[in-house]
C-alpha cells in the first residue's frame, strides 16, 4: 500500500528569500508563455469554423461547405492545403523557433528571449487582426508561432 507524503523537519536548507510582488509578477511573466499557446490553440480552432471568417479568407472551403448535405460524410470533408497551412505554419514555426531560441538565451539571456517572443507574438496578432488576405494570416500566424517558441522553450 502506498504510504502518505510529508513534509518532514529535516536538514533541508532554508534559504533567505521571500515572496515579493516581483516573484510573483516573473511568475506571471513566465507563466504566460504557455498561456497564449493555449489561447491561440482555442481561438483557432473557432475562427476556422466561422462561416465569415471561410468566406473572406476561403471561398472554396466556405461554398463546399453550405453545399454538403447532412447526410454527407462529415469526415474530411474539406480538403484545402491552404486552409492546413494556415492552421500549421504557427506549429510549424514554434517548433523551429524553440529549437533556435536555446541559443539565443545564452547569448542575450532569458529575458530578453521572453521579450523578444511577446514582440513577434504581438506583432503577429497585430498582423492577424488586420488581415487582407490569406498570405497576411499565414505571415502572422508564422509571427505567433516565433512568439510561442520563443516563449515556451
Amino acid at each position: 500500500m502506498a504510504g502518505g507524503g510529508g513534509v518532514t523537519s529535516g536538514s533541508g536548507k532554508n534559504y533567505p528569500g521571500k515572496f515579493t510582488s516581483k516573484v510573483f509578477f516573473t511568475c506571471i511573466v513566465a507563466a504566460s508563455g504557455g498561456l497564449i499557446f493555449g489561447y491561440d490553440l482555442g481561438i483557432s480552432g473557432g475562427v476556422t469554423s466561422m462561416d465569415s471568417f471561410l468566406e473572406k479568407f476561403f471561398p472554396k472551403v466556405y461554398r463546399k461547405e453550405i453545399s454538403v448535405k447532412p447526410s454527407d460524410d462529415q469526415y474530411c470533408k474539406f480538403d484545402s492545403q491552404t486552409l492546413t497551412l494556415f492552421t500549421s505554419s504557427l506549429y510549424l514555426a514554434a517548433l523551429l523557433s524553440s529549437m533556435t531560441a536555446s541559443r539565443i538565451t545564452r547569448g542575450l539571456g532569458r529575458r530578453m528571449t521572453m521579450m523578444l517572443g511577446g514582440l513577434f507574438f504581438a506583432i503577429g496578432a497585430v498582423i492577424n487582426g488586420f488581415a487582407e488576405n490569406v498570405l497576411m494570416l499565414i505571415i502572422g500566424r508564422v509571427l505567433l508561432g516565433f512568439g510561442i517558441g520563443f516563449a515556451n522553450q
